[in-house]
């Protein structure tokens, strides 16, 4: 790669859950609160319901099955489960240590820092409500936004498109080498895997070479400073921009 085709990283993009804070510290004293409401089972093995990957790491129908699993499910119960369930989860959401420090940072190195996630908007905001970095982060894109779940690489393409950023200028953070990790390098992001959050036991089999490996999320400040480049390859395109681009040629003739 050419000095001329070098740049510096300017958008920092981030997962959210277990990336910033631990989602799952947060899940199973939400899943002992439904387990303590409904009289039976354990924390732990409500949680195992949420990690099989059927519906997804969030989808309440997991709810649905571990109370039919004890047979108490009746729908009134589940509202009520699934009311103490969300509540008592954003309740326990704390940040990592130094997470906040590294945001501002970044933020003072005047990058921008966006969070990318699969939650709602509404559940996403609640989150980063209760860690209080709603007002720090330049943005939160969440799945009903984009109407694309990583690692769908639609999810970061409109990250992309959304933040007028090019692939070859951002970095992307998450836990997940599955759905974060190698979908945003396929387009050309520099990508950091945020090992020290990864609690994907269902895709244990699954390894992809990030570009960097972090202990905790304060060390890309010396990855950003450092200016890494990925290789010669030049970033892909997103459709979007592909879009724009064959618009712009048929006008042209």
């Amino acid at each position: 790669m050419t000095d001329a085709e070098k740049q510096k990283i300017q958008y920092i993009f981030s997962d959210m859950d277990n990336t910033l804070f631990d989602f799952v510290h947060a899940k199973v004293k939400a899943c002992a609160a439904v387990v303590d409401h409904i009289g039976t089972g354990d924390p732990h093995e409500m949680l195992s319901y949420f990690l099989r990957g059927i519906y997804g790491f969030e989808n309440l129908e997991n709810i649905e099955d571990f109370l039919k699993e004890k047979y108490v499910f009746s729908e009134s119960l589940f509202e009520e489960c699934c009311c103490i369930y969300e509540d008592v989860k954003v309740e326990n959401v704390e940040l990592y240590d130094g997470v906040r420090k590294t945001i501002e940072t970044v933020k003072d190195m005047d990058r921008s820092f966006i969070i990318v996630t699969d939650a709602d908007t509404e559940n996403a905001y609640r989150r980063m409500k209760r860690v209080k970095l709603d007002g720090l982060v330049d943005d939160v894109i969440a799945y009903d936004m984009s109407g694309k779940k990583k690692p769908d690489l639609g999810a970061f393409e409109f990250a992309l498109n959304r933040s007028g950023a090019n692939a070859s200028e951002s970095m992307y953070i998450g836990d997940s080498l599955r759905r974060d990790i190698a979908p945003a390098k396929k387009i050309g992001m520099v990508t950091a895997y945020a090992a020290y959050g990864d609690r994907n036991d269902h895709d244990r089999d699954f390894y992809f070479e990030p570009d960097y490996k972090l202990g905790n999320l304060g060390e890309i400040i010396d990855i950003i400073q450092k200016n890494p480049q990925k290789t010669s390859r030049q970033p892909q395109k997103s459709s979007v921009s592909k879009q724009a681009d064959e618009k712009a040629a048929v006008s042209e003739n």
